[in-house]
């Protein structure tokens, strides 16, 4: 980059011959600003310049070059593909190189300034148009990285047969810069100019030659060169202690009840530790990073599901079953709360065995419905039966709360606390009949005094009903009213 600067004979001159320009009062000093790129150049600051008070405009002349494109990105070299072996002592070379990173691109050249001539006997200053700055130079490409081996071996010593370079690829060289664009130049830098005022003849005709000068445009900016790109990673090792494929790691399942039944379930979990010193383990000169994992357990156990409940299987098949790893040799089986199963388990080895001899929805638990009562006295009675036909299965505990009402008006649908409470408890199973799914509950032989056990007499039964099954329980409420008849 060119930066020129007005000769100290030539601002000497015009500090003499105009010396009210050195005033601190005086507004006839012009000065060109310049932009701080320029400011520096060649380790100088940049002298202003003066013109006279009567040459203060200053034209610009010619058109700033257009600025230099930069350069584009070089592409990333590709990843080494990864690979598995079995190592049995054979010798081999591996190559997991990455690819290396491909150079960016240079940026463009600045344009030069497109400039006219510079004018003759031109009675204002001039600046020349500057130069276009030159584009950076594009990144270069990423490296790209070794690829990881995975080596199954049931003897480390076979590792030394395989040499293997999983070296990252080099990044890719940096595009240039662009060169700058060149400014306009002055084809005179300095001349002067007559100036007259008046009307030739007259006594007020009167003519000064003015000084004026022109300033040649800066050239661009040299493009900032891209990066070299960054280097790949080294590959990776992974050993495993076997000499079959390893499966994936699978320590929790949801497995469905008919899958559970017919083919059972392996949990299992791969147990890792992390070493250094690969590269001790292979032949000498191999390129492989320093970290390696190794297999060093496999924890697995098995549940099998064997179905001897009387209920049907398919009836079930869909319902899901949780299982879960525990420890290195035990599993954990969840049962959904919508499903009640009477079961045991035997373990024995890496296998549980799960056997279901009862099952039952839920739902189907809660499914009493009232026939109505009937008799009076100590024959009063209150019927039930089980819609779901659970009652062979599901074990069913009664509490109740009989009521009487003191209207006598002869209506059923009363308000709750038109009733008082003559009796509250728990119903002794010698007081319950079941035959199948239906109930036959003695309510005349509670502890009732008797005459709120004849006829007319307006009650209200809350019966509740606890059903359960194996460590399961759910509730049932049913309020029956009701006029005692003879």
């Amino acid at each position: 980059m060119k930066v020129r600067f007005w000769g100290k004979f030539t601002l000497f001159i015009a500090i003499v011959t105009f010396p009210q320009f050195l005033t601190a009062t005086s507004p006839s000093i012009i000065c060109f600003s310049t932009s701080d790129r320029y400011s520096a150049l060649q380790g100088q600051s940049l002298l202003p310049l003066a013109f006279p008070s009567q040459a203060a405009e200053i034209e610009k002349i010619g058109k700033q070059g257009q600025d230099g494109q930069s350069g584009e990105k070089g592409q990333d070299g590709r990843n080494s593909d990864s690979l598995t072996i079995f190592a049995d002592g054979s010798p081999m070379t591996l190559d997991l190189a990455g690819e290396n990173g491909h150079a960016g691109t240079n940026g463009s050249a600045g344009a030069n300034a497109n400039c006219q001539e510079q004018p003759k006997d031109f009675n204002r200053n001039i600046q020349g148009a500057n130069g276009g700055n030159g584009g950076d130079g594009g990144d270069g490409g990423n490296g790209g990285n070794g690829g990881s081996l995975t080596v199954y071996t049931t003897n480390k010593e076979d590792l030394k047969q395989i040499f293997i370079i999983a070296s990252g690829g080099e990044g890719g060289e940096p595009g240039k810069g662009g060169e700058p664009g060149q400014g306009c130049k002055c084809s005179n830098p300095a001349w002067n100019q007559p100036t007259c005022s008046g009307k030739p003849g007259s006594d007020d005709y009167n003519c000064t030659t003015s000084e004026f000068k022109c300033q040649e445009g800066y050239d661009g900016q040299l493009g900032r060169n891209g990066r070299k790109g960054r280097v790949g990673s080294l590959g990776t090792i992974t050993l495993i202690n076997l000499d079959k494929s390893l499966a994936p790691d699978q320590p929790t399942a949801t497995i469905a009840i008919a899958e559970l039944k017919d083919r059972g379930f392996t949990l299992s979990k791969n147990i890792w530790e992390t070493h250094d010193n690969a590269t001790a383990l292979f032949a000498p000169g191999s390129i492989i990073s320093d970290r390696y994992q190794e297999l060093v357990a496999r924890h697995e156990h098995t549940v099998l599901m064997v179905w001897d409940a009387p209920q049907p299987v398919n009836d079930f098949a869909d319902s899901k079953i949780t299982l879960s790893l525990k420890g290195a040799n035990d599993a954990e089986i969840g049962i959904p709360e919508d499903l009640w199963l009477e079961t045991t388990s035997s373990k024995q080895n890496k296998i549980t065995e799960l056997f279901v001899f009862n099952a039952v929805r839920a739902k189907d638990a809660t499914r009493l419905k009232s026939e109505g009562l009937s008799g009076q006295g100590t024959n009063l009675q209150l019927n039930l039966i089980d819609k779901a036909s659970q009652s062979d299965v599901v074990s069913t505990d009664f509490s109740v709360k009989y009521r009487v009402s003191n209207s006598d008006d002869g209506g059923i649908f009363r308000r709750s606390f038109d009733y008082r409470t003559k009796f509250e408890g728990k119903i002794p199973p010698k007081l319950i009949n079941r035959d199948g799914d239906n109930f036959v509950i003695k309510l005349g032989q509670l502890p009732i005094p008797q005459e709120f056990l004849e006829p007319g007499v307006q009650i209200e039964i809350q019966l509740n009903a606890n059903r359960s099954l194996a460590g399961n329980s759910k509730q049932q409420q049913l309020i029956i009213r009701h006029k005692i008849k003879d």
